[in-house]
Order: C-alpha cells, then structure tokens, then sequence
C-alpha cells in the first residue's frame, strides 16, 4: 500500500462519524424514573456516603478500579517529537483502544498543556480519586523519569511509563529466551546499547535487576560511547552507566559483543559493526518503522544471529501491547499501590514461558498458519494469542499480592483466570485470528443461493475484507441486477458467478451426480433436474470435483435437505459416522457454545460423536471445552428415554476421550453454576462453568440458541457443521450480513486446515 493511500485512509477512518475512536457507554440501565432515581438523585447520596465511609468501597460502586488515564504532554510522540498534547490525542485515544480490546479496561485520554516537571506532577497527582491507575505516554526524556518518580511517590496507584518500562519487559522476556537459545547466563554476557534515551536505560535497570553486571553494558548514544570524562550533555540516568572501556565507537564497541540493543533511529548499525560480535550474537534492531539495520543485512554477514525488531513482518516484534494492558490489568484487580520490580519481573517470566507452549490453533490462524515454535524465530508470544491475559494477568496480580502492594488480593486464582479468558473472548478477538488467516490464503468459497440479498450483501464484505474468492451460483442477469439495486460494489471480477442452466460442465456435472446416487432411487431425469435447479447441488459436486474449496448452503428449504445433499455428494471425514452442528455465541458473560447431532431425534451414539467432534472444534477457537450432556434431568434423577440418552453418551465420551472435561446428564443450571452443580453431584468433573453446551436434541439447542441469543443481547456464528469430508456449512435461516461473514470465514479456514491434512497424509 502506497504511503499516501495509508495516510488517507486513516484519515477516514478517524473522521468516520462518530470522530475518533473512543466514547463512554453506560453500563447500568437508564430505561425509566426509577433507573434514574438509582443511577442519580436520589439514590446515588447513599453511594456518595457509602464512599466516605470507607473510600476502599469506590473500587465496588465506581469505575475507579477499572479505569486508567493515558497521560501525555506531547513532547515526544511516536517518531514526531515534540508535536505538543493536542496532535497526540490521536496516539493517547489509539492507547486507550488498545486497554479495552486487549484487557477490558477502560480510559481517559488525558492531554496535558505543561512541560514544567514540578506542575505536571501537581495536575497528574490531583487526578488520583478518578483513577485506578496511571499510564505515561510520549513524554520526553530525561523529564519522564523525574516525572514518574516524582508521582510514584505522590500517588497511592499504580503510575507506569509505558514507553519506558513496556519496552523493558517485552526486550527481557525475548532476551531470556535468546540466552536461553544460545547458551548464554544473563551475568555473563556483554551488552552494547545504540541509544540512551528512556527506552533504552529502562531496558538496562530491569536488566541489571534481573543480574546483568553494570560493567558488562556499554551505552551509546549520537556522540558515540557514553565514556567516563566524555564531559557533554550526560544527565544522571545515563550516568549510572558511564563506561571506563577504551571503545569510543559503536562498531569499537561491539566488537566481541553478545548483545546489540538498538533503541536509536534508522539505518545507524552498519554490516561491518556486528561482523566482530561474539557467535550467535543476539541483535535486538528496534527502532521504528526502519530498524537500526534491516534483518537481511545482520543474516548477509551473520547468519548465526538472532535478530528482533519493532516490526510486524519479521519475527520477533518487540510490541508492548503484549506488556502494558495486562500489567495494568493484575495490577487493578487486586488493587495495587504501584507496578513495581517483581510486578514486572512476573510480566517478563510470563511472556517468556508463554513461548515455550504449545501454540493454539488461534495464534497460528492469526499469523499466516506459520508453524509458531519456541526457537530463533520465535522468542516470544504474538499479540494476539489470547492466553496473554489470563497467563500475564495472573502473574502480576500475584506477583503483586506477594510483594505486599495489592489491597485487594484474589482469593481463588483459579476462577480469576477463568474470568479473565471469558474476558477476552468478549472483546471480538474470537473472529479476528479467522479472518486473518483467511485473508492470506483466500479459497474458492460457492454460496449456492446466490442470488439471496443478505448472501449478495455479504459476498461484499468477503471482497472488501479479501477473506475468500466468492462463486455464486445463479442466473448472472439476476444477480447483476440485485447489486445495482442494492447498490453493491463488486462485479464478476471480484465474484464468479455460475449459471447451470448455461455452465458447459452441467453435463459432467449430472453424470458425477448421478452415479453417486443411483442406488437412491434418483433417475437421471431426476439427477439431471435436480443439478439444473437446486444450487446446493451444483455447488457440492463443484466441491466434489475439486472446481471450488468449500461452500456455504442452506438459507432456503430444510437443513436437513442441504445436509442429505452433502452427505450423497461429499461424504464423511475418515472415522466419523454421524453429523453434528455448532453455534457460537457471543455473550457479554463469555463465549458459549451449543452443539446437537442432524438428526430429530439422535442416538447416544450420535449424541457422543458430536460432542467429541464439538470439543475438537471449541478448540479450534483457541478455548479449552468445557462440556455439559444437557437434558431435563439432573445426575440420573429421571428414567426418561432422552435422559438415558445423555447417560449412555456420557460414558462412549469418556470411554474415547477421558481427558475432555464433561460431565452430565445435567439441567442447564447445574451446567452453568458450580455450587448448584456440587449440591446435586460433589464428584462432578466438570469444574467451574461449563462452555460447550451438548443438547439432547436439535430442536432443544435451536430453541435455547435464539432465546440466549435475544434476551443476552448475543452475537451467533454457525451454524459449523461437524463430521463431514470437506468445507461445508449453512447460512442460517435470516442470517444477519455479519453472520453470513463470520461463517464464510470459518468455512474458509476449514478449507485450509483440510486442504493440509489432505497434502500431510
């Protein structure tokens, strides 16, 4: 994309009506007078007197401990400078994006006109009954650091420079892991910086915390080494780390250097300074957008090196949003005082460990299906693996409660992780890692109805977005005058469109068919009709016959037609005997999922496959199931046939898959809530709430989907069909646009992953 395309672009984007990208939403009621009376006078004087009371009761009646201001003076905004507070906001509003969809936690953008040191710390420390913590951005050094100081002191929340300590632990957490790679101990190696700004010298304090020796560093800045009697504009932060080396060049002194940390500016590290490092040097290039030396100059001249940059198309991005929502979000559930140095060394352990776990389904369909493992390429976790804030989170809350700063502390660690990956998957993560990967290998995708308006509305989006190559089966007159009349943008570049009446492989097409279902009953006449006019038909022998990669069917006639169809024409994945289908939902309480066998009224047989084919999927999802076998009974309390049902498909489940958490027959209370669970059946071995749904029959899970769905104010996606040889899945009955998206991205991913396990075997 050209530069000054992206520059427009974002310029719409912002101006987009609402401007910006942030606003406050209520999170109480305010339908009636009686919402008010509550919400404000008079209800809310008892609140107010509840607060003074006892001021730690703001943390449960207000946002206070939810709620952080991003905080900046504009003096030094990303690569701009000093381009003062006001052309920051867009930066400080990006922050606060960037809290809420990563941690939950909401923000103030808070715009500051003062450079003076002493007043800034005055406004900032006034604002503490607000806030339940600070976060520093874009402010200049030296000032940052008395500025932080200063406040830390003041204020009795937490106050983090992110520019600062972020980067900090995102460069430890990589570097533990590099050592880790190449044999090294962090008291031994030598470090040389390129660059001493706040960045840079916060890199080096946490390191030296974590136990690399002051004189192993030297640092460097535009002057060259930061040598002892260099006299010239040395502030006491540098200080600490003047050198008594005789090096006075970066390239003096990287020469026999483990590590170069470049925290500077474009293009300043040269071929022939790293040449002379130690073996496998570690070259951490983090200036942006340009590195300090691009990845393919250090591999030209050292290919043993492993290498890091701020970047996002080369491995190991030191981002710190893997850092900052999650510190903030550990450290405001239990209520710390500050972020302090075991705080943050929990981060830097947490992230790299993560590297170290197997990589989710999710993490890989996020970044291009890349084989994510622990290695040179891979020293730390990507942004969005959605483990970050249930794993990091935890390890600074905890990390907080030991070193004696929380005043709120976790009793039961267990359900607040669980609370805090329900969290993330609210925040429309859940979707983004398929659209992702997608979008990097886009796959024909027939729509068999299409000329339906909500699949021709979004067939647009799948163009604009890139997720697939839409085939639409159809009379193309038709279809062409419903884009005009709905004013759709794409035409049969972006879209192919398939008539049967007139396609020259009608012919082939019927003869394929026909063969697959004769012993059916189904005559050629019939076969031959049949192809001509019902898409669903054409589109699965398109499948079949390897002329497209997955397809989306269903939104006219029964389900259970489409699914016969599929069945004759594509058949089932290798061991499976029976169908099942998959909804998810989206609930402000979580991700929920619901799955049933095709059939009215299922077997155990069938009840037990699809709930192992669900699982399998749930997981796809990048969550683990959690299972319950839902039906009118609770633990064996009814002899009824569904009940036993359930109770047979229980124990095939366990008989092939012990390790899957399930448990039933249950009632959907029980399922949901632990304590009515643990009266009626203690042993269960389902622990906390369940999120896979097993419903003991298709109307049951229709019926419980659409009435979760409306009165939770949900977002549905499926349904996914489960068991079946290749890509196919529904467009439910009145379908939202987003929904048909959501599912065609699904459909498209399904595509790829059986596409590769079809190359593997």
């Amino acid at each position: 994309m050209k530069s000054d395309d992206q520059n427009k672009q974002a310029l719409d984007y912002h101006r987009q009506d609402p401007p910006g990208k942030i606003s406050v939403t209520p999170t109480k009621p305010l339908a009636n007078q009686q919402d008010l009376a509550l919400a404000y006078t008079p209800g809310v004087a008892a609140v107010c007197e509840a607060i003074n009371d006892d001021p730690m009761e703001a943390f449960s009646l207000t946002a206070k401990g939810n709620l952080v201001a991003v905080i900046t003076n504009g003096t030094a905004v990303l690569g701009l400078g000093a381009i003062g507070p006001l052309a920051a906001k867009p930066v400080m509003e990006g922050k606060g994006v960037l809290f809420k969809k990563f941690a939950g936690i909401d923000v103030f953008d808070i715009e500051i006109n003062e450079r003076d040191t002493d007043r800034l710390v005055d406004i900032i420390a006034a604002l503490e009954p607000t806030f339940g913590g600070i976060n520093l951005e874009d402010i200049r050094a030296p000032e940052c650091f008395e500025l932080e100081a200063k406040l830390k002191v003041r204020m009795n929340i937490p106050v983090f420079h992110d520019d600062q300590h972020g980067t900090a632990i995102i460069v430890a957490a990589a570097l533990k892991n590099a050592f880790e790679l190449t044999g090294r101990s962090l008291n031994e190696i030598r470090l040389v910086t390129s660059g001493a700004g706040a960045a840079a010298l916060s890199c080096l304090n946490l390191l030296v915390v974590l136990g690399l020796p002051i004189e192993n560093i030297i640092i460097t800045d535009k002057d060259g080494v930061v040598y002892e009697g260099r006299g010239g504009d040395i502030d006491p932060y540098m200080a600490r780390y003047v050198t008594k080396a005789k090096a006075r060049s970066l390239k003096d002194a990287l020469a026999g250097a483990d590590v170069l940390l470049g925290l500077s500016a474009a293009g300043v590290v040269k071929k022939d300074m790293i040449e002379g490092m130690a073996p496998k040097p570690i070259i951490f290039a983090l200036a942006n957008p340009t590195p300090e030396i691009m990845p393919e100059e250090v591999q030209a001249v050292r290919p043993d090196a492993i290498i890091a940059t701020g970047r996002s198309d080369y491995p190991n991005q030191v981002n710190n949003v893997l850092c900052f929502p999650y510190i903030f979000r550990g450290a405001l559930d239990v209520g710390a005082t500050e972020v302090n140095d075991a705080m943050m060394i929990a981060c830097v352990n947490a992230l790299a460990a993560l590297a170290h776990i197997h990589t989710p389904d999710v993490v890989l369909a996020a970044y291009k299906g890349k084989a994510l493992v622990f290695g040179p390429d891979y020293l730390i976790p990507k942004p969005f693996d959605p483990r970050l804030t249930s794993l990091v989170a935890t390890a600074v809350a905890k990390a907080a409660m030991d070193s004696g700063v929380a005043t709120r502390p976790v009793k039961d660690f267990a359900a607040y992780r669980e609370r805090l990956t329900q969290l993330v998957f609210r925040s429309g993560l859940l979707m983004k890692s398929f659209f992702d990967r997608a979008r990097e290998k886009p796959v024909r995708l027939v729509f068999s109805e299409g000329e339906d308006v909500q699949a021709l509305r979004a067939v647009q989006q799948i163009v604009d977005e890139g997720i697939a190559r839409p085939i639409l089966i159809g009379r193309e007159e038709k279809i062409l005058a419903k884009l005009k009349s709905l004013g759709l943008r794409f035409n049969t570049d972006d879209a192919q469109i398939v008539d049967p009446q007139t396609d020259q492989r009608r012919i082939h097409y019927t003869e394929i068919y026909h063969r697959m279902v004769e012993r059916k009953g189904i005559t050629p006449e019939t076969a031959q009709r049949l192809m001509l006019t019902h898409g669903t038909v054409w589109a699965l022998t398109m499948l079949h016959e390897h002329d497209a990669d997955a397809v989306i069917c269903g939104n006219s006639g029964r389900p259970e037609g489409h699914l016969e169809h599929a069945r004759d024409i594509i058949g089932y994945r290798e061991g499976v005997r029976y169908l099942g289908a998959m909804n998810v939902l989206i609930l402000s309480k979580g991700v929920f999922f619901f799955a049933h066998a095709v059939t009215p009224d299922p077997t155990a047989e069938e009840v037990a496959e699809t709930a192992l084919l669900a699982a399998e999927m749930v997981r796809r999802f990048g969550i683990e199931p959690k299972a319950a076998l839902l039906s009118q009974s609770n633990f064996g309390s009814s002899q009824v046939p569904s009940a036993e049902r359930m109770r047979k498909a229980l124990a095939l489940i366990q008989a092939k898959s012990p390790d899957l958490e399930i448990e039933g027959e249950m009632q959907a209370d029980a399922a949901l809530n632990e304590e009515i669970r643990a009266r009626l059946f203690p042993d269960s071995k389902l622990k906390g709430s369940a999120n896979l749904f097993i419903m003991p029959s298709r109307d049951a899970s229709n019926i419980s989907l659409n009435l979760t769905r409306i009165l939770g104010d949900g977002v549905a996606v499926g349904p996914v069909i489960l068991g079946l040889r290749k890509s196919v899945h529904l467009m439910a009955p009145a379908a939202t646009v987003r929904r048909i998206v959501n599912i065609s991205a699904i459909a498209s991913v399904d595509a790829q992953i059986i596409g590769d396990r079809m190359l593997n075997n």
